[in-house]
């Protein structure tokens, strides 16, 4: 009988030392998680979050647009209208600044106001033609038709006059970025007839083997017209193919860019490329050299 009470009173001491264990586990749980409580409302922020669960596409960089105007009030709109539309922007206030910024940066379009003082709009674009084939969108002042036809026949790809619609310039940007860019993602085959070989892939044109210099529309006028070379396009959809048909384009325009397509090719021994039929559009001449 004593055996058994001595055996009782062992159970029941080491039930007790159990039971005593587990709290002291509990309690020391529990201040742990006081602890890193603290600590969390203390810093506002965990010790350690887990990876970054960013989503990587979206560190991809947008389009970055430099813009040239020497009047403070319209950066701060285009600013503002660019920004908002999800594009990185830079700014010069001359054109001695704006070729630098665009050598150093590199920009995928630019907004060029046409009447900078010292060194003109003009004068930019020609200086950048001569190096890049950059996309440029200019500012003019409403009703200078003189200054349109220029700036296009100097390579520009398109303008807005002044005042203008912040969305109407973002749409434009938006056209100009996508034909552009449509070199560089969608592959496209070489294109030949007679001696003008046109390659969209590369935005590379040569007649006779030598090399003409485009701008990014006239390339892509060349381009459509190339891919069905002996199918007449009229102008309405020619214009339709290029900017879209949301936008409005006048027939000066597309003329401007026609004039100055044709001139280039030329000069490069292929002046035969391109052919009016009145009445009807435009399509591949011979290009017989």
């Amino acid at each position: 009988m004593d055996e058994v009470i001595s055996i009782a009173r062992c159970a029941a001491k080491t039930k007790a030392r159990l039971l005593v264990v587990r709290r002291r586990g509990t309690a020391t749980r529990a201040n742990n998680t006081g602890t890193r409580n603290k600590a969390l409302h203390s810093t506002g922020q965990p010790a350690y979050s887990g990876p970054d669960k960013t989503d990587r596409s979206q560190r991809r960089m947008n389009p970055l647009i430099l813009v040239v105007d020497d009047d403070p009030q319209i950066r701060d709109v285009l600013r503002i209208a660019l920004t908002r539309a999800g594009f990185r922007l830079a700014e010069a206030k001359d054109g001695a600044e704006a070729l630098t910024m665009a050598a150093q940066l590199s920009p995928d379009l630019i907004v060029l106001d046409i009447g900078l003082p010292e060194m003109d709009g003009r004068d930019v674009c020609r200086a950048l033609r001569a190096k890049s084939d950059v996309p440029v969108l200019f500012l003019t002042a409403e009703g200078d038709e003189v200054d349109r036809v220029v700036g296009l026949e100097l390579g520009a790809d398109d303008y807005v006059t002044k005042p203008f619609s912040p969305r109407e310039l973002v749409a434009r940007i938006r056209v100009i970025l996508k034909r552009t860019g449509k070199r560089e993602t969608v592959a496209q085959a070489a294109l030949k007839r007679g001696v003008l070989a046109v390659d969209p892939e590369r935005h590379l044109v040569t007649v006779s083997g030598a090399p003409v210099a485009l701008t990014a529309r006239e390339m892509e006028i060349l381009a459509r017209l190339m891919a069905r070379p002996d199918h007449v396009l009229a102008r309405p959809q020619l214009v339709d193919a290029i900017y879209g048909t949301n936008i409005h384009v006048s027939d000066r325009t597309m003329d401007s860019h026609l004039r100055n397509l044709r001139a280039k090719l030329g000069a490069a021994g292929c002046a035969d490329a391109i052919v009016t039929v009145h009445g009807v559009g435009i399509r591949m001449g011979p290009c017989a050299g």
